[in-house]
């Protein structure tokens, strides 16, 4: 989601400052328990399903939660300042000895973890995070962090304070992160229990269907710890006390009045017909209707080439799509065109679909616009029968402002998950910000991560906003420039730095195969390390300078082009930080902007896209440059790609969700589309007719996707770019086993042109954009053999001539590759 007003400027290379000097964020830092606690394995020991077994639920945002008078030794649950560096950091080994005693007395004591057991028993090793490492090697990979080791070493001790914590108090990230399991609707045999933390809440009483809605008929009772709970026994048939379906609420007395809310770990949501805010359905449907995955999740591709989509909109039709025709109609089409990955947006229930899913209402409902839970558990294991990972596009950076039906003043107050005051407000997205300093709100991000994957057998997530956490300024009107000061500074967020390493130490530790992709702006360094290295543990970073820059150049006149912006920006990432490149995706795509098919043919491509008719010169050059502009962006902008649906083909249509008038505060007022679903749709039939233009990008996009899955250059260790010719327009590199020619100029081809390449032999064309079948002028002969020269050439050992028609792109492989 780009909001951020901010230039990517990612360096390649280490930027040394010699003004810098390391800074904290000195607000609100997490310091939890500071003093050693006795009473870790007392919380776990034989605890009755009514009481809370956390000594942490004392450690809120709120300071309306009170810590019990018995617990003389507990710890404030902030700090005013940072501690400094004598941080009392455990050893590796204490800390390891630490958690294996607690988790002993976890698995064997607590009613908490109820599969524990059943582990045991089936002789399996139970899934453990694996210990914090020190932190160091990052210094290794990049010395130039030396001089900013009193941060790191902070925010690293930071992470290991809570590590060590949560080892303690919770038994471990393992248990922690299964806050779903204790907190909302559980199951038991003998009936359900409903739990939710809302300590600035005066009382509380559970209503629905069930009750008729009657406030006084089942009444909660809150223990010291802020947390609310009820349990319903069965009927007597053996029933449960609510049907599965049934609408349910938390009925509050807060500081705010009278409120109900929809539970805060609610697992669906519904709206009714007529009605604005959505309702709380309690979810638990019978055995047999549950769905049963049929299919195991793919091991983790070496190269990730990732579709983006959005269900809803992908119908061809003016509707709402569903997660069976998604299912049925688009996975194979994406597994066709040779992408290995699906990402898939709005899945998170949010209350306003033209928010495009980043407003979100209730973090564990699937949007029950596009079916049930059963329906998208299926959805995901056809993926997985089609050997696709299923990236679930996550919002932790913000949460939608909404009273009624999300977590804003849940409770009453205005510190319960978030920051309060301004801290709390994003002013650009119109939304709250989380507290991540606080370690309920820790257990719900965590829980929330490990609950996508776990019941619904996600393969991962692309984490939106993430310069937005980091930051709190969260990067808005700020242009980072790579100077480390930007990054380890006091306007760094080590609160939610720190969250970013815990759920990316609990996702790696706990699933091994899962990808983590984080949306930064900012370049911030180590963003792609291990954990245990110092690193905040993302696997990619998306490259968002890319598109940014296509939109820079295609505003110029061909002319104005320069091929060593075009390589600089492509090359611009860290060094061993791996990046997720795209010349395009959803957020060129909505109105407001345009697609790079809009910016290159515009009004062409409603009356000139038809094979029957002849084309336009502008039609020409769109078509041309369209496919270089992939290409290139895949051939040098990282170690894998993005493409968002119908972009492949030059999708003909922005997208404009179905909304009204909105009146803004300052009186100005925002035109609607009288809620029309005409744009809100993805004309796939365009891409498939073999009348239209359409079809040779799409051809194009596939046989690009196609010729990656089987070279594997994205994922190469060599790259060489030969040639850079500002005169000629010519680009030239080696990725892998291939030889890359770009020629962009407008009107100029060249005959025996020679190009350097590093192995000697016998080359052939593997990949030619003028191709007829991708809608060129067919000027090359692809089966023409190319013979190598002995002697330098271009800085390579070896070198062939070839011929470099203009506004084309040619890959050359060794013939004898096969």
């Amino acid at each position: 989601m780009v909001v951020i007003h901010a230039v990517s400027v990612t360096p390649r290379f280490p930027l040394p400052s010699s003004s810098a000097r390391p800074g904290f964020n000195g607000i609100s830092s997490v310091s939890f328990f500071l003093k050693k606690h006795p009473l870790s394995r007392k919380i776990f020991a034989g605890k009755q399903s009514a009481e809370f077994d956390s000594l942490s639920q004392a450690i809120a945002a709120s300071e309306k939660v009170l810590v019990p008078d018995n617990f003389d030794d507990a710890p404030n649950s902030f700090s005013e300042e940072p501690q400094g560096f004598d941080l009392e950091i455990q050893t590796m080994e204490e800390n390891e000895a630490v958690r294996t005693e607690d988790q002993v007395s976890v698995f064997d004591s607590s009613e908490v973890f109820n599969d524990a057991k059943g582990v045991k028993e089936r002789g399996v090793k139970p899934r453990i995070v694996p210990p914090p490492g020190d932190g160091k090697k990052i210094h290794e990979i990049d010395p130039m962090l030396l001089s900013y080791r009193d941060h790191l070493d902070y925010r690293y001790g930071q992470y290991r304070r809570l590590r060590e914590e949560i080892d303690k108090f919770e038994g471990g990230l393992e248990a922690f992160s299964r806050g779903y399991e204790k907190l909302g609707f559980s199951r038991s045999d003998a009936g359900i229990t409903y739990r939710e933390w809302a300590p600035g809440a005066k009382s509380a009483s559970l209503i629905g269907d069930f009750n008729n809605w009657n406030s006084n008929a089942d009444i909660m009772t809150q223990n010291e710890f802020g947390v609310w709970e009820i349990f319903l026994p069965n009927n007597t048939d053996g029933s449960p006390a609510i049907p599965h379906g049934s609408r349910v609420k938390i009925r509050m007395d807060t500081p705010s009045g009278i409120k109900d809310s929809i539970p805060a770990w609610i697992k669906f949501s519904v709206q009714a017909p007529g009605e604005i805010p959505f309702n709380g359905i309690y979810y638990d449907p019978p055995e047999e209707e549950k769905y049963v995955f049929k299919h195991p999740q793919p091991k983790r591709p070496k190269s990730l080439r990732i579709y983006e989509a959005h269900v809803g909109m992908s119908s061809k039709e003016p509707m709402i799509n569903t997660y069976a025709n998604f299912r049925d109609d688009v996975l194979p089409r994406i597994k066709k065109l040779g992408y290995n990955a699906v990402q898939i947006m709005a899945i998170q229930e949010h209350s306003y679909y033209a928010s495009f899913g980043y407003h979100v209402t209730n973090f564990f409902a699937p949007s029950s616009r596009c079916g049930t839970p059963e329906e998208l558990k299926s959805l995901i294991d056809k993926a997985h029968e089609l050997g696709l990972l299923v990236l679930m596009d996550i919002v932790h950076s913000h949460t939608s402002k909404n009273t009624l039906d999300g977590l804003n003043m849940f409770d009453g107050t205005d510190a319960h998950y978030f920051h309060s005051g301004p801290r709390g407000y994003h002013w650009m997205w119109d939304s709250r910000l989380f507290n991540y300093g606080s370690w309920e709100v820790l257990r719900y991000l965590l829980s929330n991560a490990r609950w996508w994957l776990e019941e619904y057998k996600f393969d991962g997530f692309r984490f939106d906003g993430v310069t937005s956490m980091m930051y709190t300024h969260h990067g808005l009107s700020v242009g980072f420039t790579g100077n480390y000061t930007e990054y380890f500074g006091l306007e760094t967020d080590v609160d939610a730095v720190t969250y970013l390493m815990l759920v990316n130490d609990m996702i790696h530790g706990l699933y091994p195969e899962a990808v983590t992709v984080g949306e930064d702006v900012s370049g911030m360094p180590t963003f792609c390390i291990p954990v245990p290295d110092g690193g905040v543990g993302f696997d990619y970073r998306l490259h968002m300078a890319i598109a940014d820059k296509w939109i820079e150049i295609l505003k110029k006149r061909d002319e104005d082009w320069k091929m060593g912006d075009i390589i600089y920006t492509l090359t611009n990432r860290r060094w061993s930080e791996k990046c997720i490149s795209y010349a395009e995706s959803h957020d060129q795509a909505l109105v407001g902007d345009k697609t790079i098919a809009f910016w290159l043919m515009d009004k062409d491509m409603y009356d000139f896209m038809a094979l029957d008719r002849p084309s336009t010169p502008l039609v020409d050059r769109g078509i041309a440059l369209h496919k270089m502009i992939r290409l290139i962006t895949m051939g040098l902008g990282g170690e894998g790609y993005l493409n968002f649906m119908g972009n492949e083909f030059g999708h003909p249509e922005w997208i404009d969700f179905p909304r009204g008038e909105q009146r803004l505060s300052d009186g100005s007022v925002i035109p609607g589309n009288n809620f029309s679903y005409d744009k809100c749709r993805r004309r796939f039939d365009l891409g498939d007719a073999d009348y239209l233009r359409y079809r040779g990008l799409q051809e194009f996009d596939e046989a690009m996707q196609h010729l990656e899955e089987k070279y594997g250059f994205m994922t190469s260790e060599h790259q060489f770019i030969s040639r850079k010719d500002e005169g000629d327009r010519v680009i030239v590199f080696e990725r892998g086993d291939l030889v890359f020619v770009f020629n962009f100029h407008w009107t100029s081809s060249y005959f025996d042109y020679r190009i350097g390449c590093s192995k000697p032999g016998k080359y052939k064309i593997v990949l030619d954009s003028d191709d007829p079948l991708f809608g060129g002028f067919g000027r090359l002969d692809r089966k023409a053999e190319y013979f190598t020269y002995d002697g330098s050439y271009d800085g390579r050992p070896c070198s062939f001539m070839v011929y470099a028609p203009c506004r084309t792109a040619v890959v050359y492989a060794l013939a004898n590759h096969d």
